[in-house]
């Protein structure tokens, strides 16, 4: 798993304790590709993000979290900026990263003004 401390440690314990069980740690990195070759040597178990997988060279199975995971991403800006062209444009990139994803994915992003 990612270090103590991390949003992606906290994440990955909290869908380990949703199925039913504690994760038993053994191995700590921040590193994925670390994370990638613990599991396909069979030394580990692991949650990795999908797009790790779009590489097309991993030697591991994957499977799906039942429940399924989600992420939340948000924007904030000052309220005299709100109407800034170019917060405007970074807020519209990342609802159409948002929604390209979510086709990969099969789900759909909810995206809120």
């Amino acid at each position: 798993m990612e270090p103590r401390g991390t949003a992606t440690r906290h994440f990955a314990e909290q869908a380990c304790r949703t199925a039913g069980f504690e994760p038993d740690v053994r191995f700590e990195t921040a590193d994925l590709q670390a994370h990638v070759r613990y599991i396909e040597s069979g030394l580990a178990v692991g949650l990795l993000p999908g797009l790790m997988w779009g590489r097309g060279d991993m030697a591991a199975s994957a499977h799906s979290l039942t429940p399924a995971a989600h992420r939340t991403v948000f924007t904030a800006a000052r309220r005299t900026s709100r109407h800034d062209s170019a917060i405007g444009a970074v807020r519209d990139a990342l609802e159409h990263a948002a929604q390209e994803l979510g086709v990969m994915a099969g789900t759909a992003p909810s995206v809120r003004g």
